[in-house]
């Protein structure tokens, strides 16, 4: 005999209820993920439920699932009873994050391309076409150019047989991207992302793990060369 969903003394279907629930946390978990991400929020700035249900049109249920879910990813922190807030920016955080993201997207890119076939091949030029329309069109929002940077990048990294290395290097992935949107929409430091980009697909399409591995490293750490400046002269962190 099927069991019963359970059902409240009014008679709503609980189940029903709590998968939308469930919903409206994830929907708010993605939005907050990219407000945060993106730059949009201050550093140290406190995410009051108050403020977030008038910005996202929420319930305050779905929002703290949602910002309980973030600060457990690192990308928010609890303050205990008295809510969540954004996390400080600092030299020693980047660089911290800067070397972990290299050391899980180097592997990872060195495992991807030992494993690629001929679909992973076509991801990987299929990413790089659309990048390059938008970083050789005309100057893109950042969001536009973000998404497409991404979707490269994950191209590349697409045949990487590890589940868990992925998971942890789309952590620090995220946890960089705060900083990178502070580099790229402050700053004028001239630079040819597209030549970088170019160098790592051509390398990695050659199966050249080195040098694919060597052009994402310095990939990497020229953009957090700029975000290191950007602290010290315009946030004056030390």
């Amino acid at each position: 005999m099927a069991a019963k969903t359970p059902v409240t003394p009014d008679g709503d279907d609980k189940g029903s209820r709590d998968q939308g629930n469930k919903t409206l946390a994830s929907a708010a978990y993605e939005r907050i993920k990219a407000d945060v991400t993106n730059g949009l929020f201050e550093p140290d700035q406190r995410l009051r439920i108050e403020d977030l249900r008038k910005t996202y049109g929420t319930g305050a249920s779905p929002l703290r699932e949602a910002l309980s879910r973030l600060a457990a990813e690192g990308l928010i922190v609890s303050i205990g009873q008295r809510g969540f807030r954004v996390p400080s920016v600092s030299l020693d955080d980047l660089r911290d994050i800067t070397n972990t993201r290299i050391l899980l997207e180097t592997e990872a890119l060195r495992r991807s391309i030992e494993n690629g076939d001929d679909e992973w091949e076509i991801r990987v030029v299929a990413s790089f076409h659309r990048l390059t329309q938008v970083e050789t069109g005309e100057r893109p929002e950042f969001a536009v150019w973000d998404m497409a940077n991404r979707q490269f990048h994950e191209a590349l990294l697409s045949a990487c047989p590890s589940r868990w290395l992925m998971r942890f290097y789309e952590t620090m992935f995220d946890q960089h991207r705060r900083y990178r949107s502070m580099s790229i929409q402050a700053t004028n430091t001239p630079r040819s992302v597209h030549d970088e980009h170019e160098r790592i697909k051509d390398a990695a399409l050659a199966r050249d793990v080195a040098t694919a591995c060597e052009e994402t490293v310095l990939h990497i750490r020229r953009t957090a060369e700029i975000d290191e400046d950007l602290l010290r002269k315009q946030i004056g962190v030390g």
